[in-house]
Parts: C-alpha cells; sequence; structure tokens
C-alpha cells in the first residue's frame, strides 16, 4: 500500500507540474489565437474584445487556477476555432474513436508479441527463431504511420481486403466500427509488437539459464512447462516495464495513424488545432494525453510490484 501511494503521489506531482508547464508555453502565444482567429483585418477593439472573451487579460495565476478547477469539473474552456464550442464536448465527442484505436492496437500488440516469444524460445536455434530474428528487425524498422501506407497500398488498393477511406461511426455499428480499425490498430501494433516480443525474448533465454530453471528441469518438469510455470513470471518483469513505455507509444501511434487512415479522432482534432492556432484545444489534449500516460505507467509500476514482491523490499530493510 506504501508502494501504491508513493506511485500515486508521484504521478500527481507529475500531472500538476505537466499541466503549469502547458499553461506556461501557451500562455505566452495566446495572443497570437486571438488575431489568428479574427483575421489580420481586425481592429485592435475586436482583439481586445476576444481577449477578455477568452480571460487572456486576467492575471496569468488566476487564469491558471480558473484553467486548472475547469479541468477538475470537466469545463475545459471554449475553442478558438469553433465559436461557441466547448474543448471537452470536441474532445469527448473524437476520444471513442482514439481510445478503441488504442485499445485495440495494444491487444494487437499482445496477441503478437507473446506468443511469438514462446515459440521463439522453444524452438530456439530453429528456422523459427530465426525467422521470429528478422521479422522482429523488420517491425522494429518500420515507423506505424509508413507501416499504414503500406497496408493501404498493398491489402487496400492491391488486395481490396477493406475499403480505403471508409468509416462507420460506432453509435452505428460497433462491430463495423472495430473492423474499420483494424488495418490501423495493426500499423499501430506491429512496430510495438517487434519491441516487447525482442525483450520478452531476450528475457525468457537468460531466466532459462538461471539456477532455478535447472532444478526444475532436473525434478522431471518438461522444458514447456518450466518454462510457462517458472520463467515466464520473472520474464515478464522487464517486459511489463517496456509494456508502460509501449503504452505511451500506443497513443501517440494512434494519434499519427489517424491522419494516414482518416480517421475523426483526437489525432485529426489536435493537427487542425494546432493548425489554427487554437491553443484551449491544444492545451487541453496536451494535458489529457499527459495523464493517460502517466497513469498507464503508474499502474505499470504497481503490476511489476505485484508480480514481484522482492521489488523494493531492499530499501524496506535499510
Amino acid at each position: 500500500m506504501r508502494f501504491a501511494l508513493r506511485r500515486i503521489g508521484s504521478a500527481l506531482i507529475t500531472v500538476f507540474l505537466v499541466s503549469l508547464f502547458s499553461f506556461l508555453a501557451f500562455g505566452v502565444v495566446s495572443g497570437d489565437a486571438a488575431v489568428h482567429a479574427l483575421g489580420i483585418d481586425a481592429t485592435e477593439e475586436q482583439i481586445a474584445r476576444l481577449w477578455s472573451e477568452l480571460g487572456l487579460d486576467r492575471n496569468p495565476a488566476v487564469r491558471y487556477l480558473a484553467w486548472l478547477g475547469g479541468i477538475f469539473s470537466g469545463d475545459w474552456g471554449e475553442s478558438v476555432r469553433f465559436r461557441g464550442e466547448r474543448v471537452a464536448g470536441l474532445v469527448a465527442e473524437r476520444l471513442p474513436v482514439t481510445f478503441s484505436l488504442a485499445s485495440l492496437a495494444l491487444i494487437l500488440t499482445l496477441l503478437i508479441a507473446v506468443p511469438t516469444s514462446l515459440v521463439s524460445v522453444r524452438r530456439e536455434g530453429g528456422i523459427v527463431d530465426r525467422m521470429t530474428g528478422v521479422l522482429t528487425a523488420c517491425g522494429l524498422g518500420i515507423p506505424g504511420f509508413f507501416l499504414g501506407i503500406l497496408l493501404i497500398w498493398g491489402f487496400g488498393i492491391g488486395l481490396r481486403l477493406f475499403s480505403v477511406g471508409a468509416y462507420v461511426d460506432h453509435r452505428e455499428n460497433v462491430p463495423a466500427f472495430l473492423l474499420g480499425l483494424l488495418p490501423a490498430a495493426l500499423a499501430v501494433a506491429i512496430p510495438n509488437a517487434a519491441i516487447l516480443a525482442k525483450f520478452l525474448r531476450e528475457s525468457l533465454f537468460r531466466e532459462q539459464r538461471a539456477d532455478y530453471f535447472r532444478t526444475a528441469r532436473g525434478k522431471g518438469s518438461s522444458r514447456p512447462l518450466a518454462l510457462y510455470r517458472h520463467a515466464l513470471r520473472n520474464a515478464l518483469i522487464p517486459a511489463v516495464t517496456v509494456l508502460g513505455m509501449i503504452l505511451g507509444e500506443t497513443l501517440s501511434g494512434s494519434i499519427i495513424v489517424e491522419q494516414v487512415f482518416s480517421l475523426p479522432g483526437v489525432g485529426r482534432l489536435l493537427v487542425a488545432s494546432i493548425a489554427s492556432r487554437d491553443f484551449p484545444v491544444v492545451q487541453a489534449l496536451v494535458v489529457l494525453a499527459a495523464v493517460l500516460v502517466i497513469l498507464a505507467n503508474t499502474l505499470v509500476d504497481i503490476a511489476i510490484r505485484a508480480i514481484d514482491p522482492r521489488i523494493g523490499l531492499e530499501g524496506r530493510r535499510r
């Protein structure tokens, strides 16, 4: 419990610092947003009126406290580009697409990486092991957005396995919505699966050389049984650590891949808001992404502690 509370406290401090730096960074250039929204022909009176509407004429400390309070209460301010639209509403409308894409990509990452690593370790030195190494190297070397272009060109246009640019809203048909996200999810999942498979494979090889594994084999356990029952749990510790970084990569990769597949998610909203200097939307999305990544890494730290209770034991002894 103390371990979890320390991690949660550290996460809250990090979220506070991210929100503060985000506010300060976008507060420096917030005036440009008013000019961009009104155009270069706007008068000083019109700019001053918009500044007053956006609250840019108030003290920065007061603005930050009001904005922070709004973040916790669900009022994230008003969009500059979409006048009259609340930021929370714009994000909530597009968040299901990005969240579904990232979740599907994470599931595919685990479904690809874990069995691939186990099969490779069981066939150490064989053709399957060598092929796994080659495919892992290829997956590590291909960025997600470029892989998405290859999937569109090869499987969408060439083999016509899916309709390029087709999108079904999740409120209309959930299975068709998830099926439409599958190519984009693969583009995000394959590079991350290559990273996870590489770490898990090397960790399993290392655990097989440990004394406890040889002892289990000497007591009569078959190699697959000793691998799954004993080595896998210890091998998961570095793999779960890498998985924490992959969660952040999955989120950022989903935002980028949305542009390639023309998905109406948070990524397209972020790019459009940056282009139009809609800083209230950009600011909210930056903090939201940071909160999700920090939350994921905090849960990973707690999960690692649950997998191996020996972590932190030496510190308690001291």
